[in-house]
């Protein structure tokens, strides 16, 4: 068997703000969309993605996206 080598932890660091922009701007549409989708069958979850995406919204407003 061969030795397989995984770096736990590892990341790669973020290239500049319009990145980190898109990043942000990607999660809070996934956010989103999970609320929606969580809402009908379970509100509990669904108000859970809907903090997550208003704290993001508030995120990416702060930041003058």
């Amino acid at each position: 068997m061969l030795q397989q080598n995984c770096k736990v932890g590892n990341i790669t660091p973020i290239e500049g703000l319009n990145e980190a922009f898109s990043i942000l701007e990607s999660r809070y549409q996934h956010f989103n969309e999970l609320a929606a989708r969580s809402l009908k069958k379970d509100p509990l979850r669904g108000e859970f993605f809907q903090a997550k995406a208003e704290q993001l919204k508030k995120l990416l407003d702060e930041l003058g996206v």
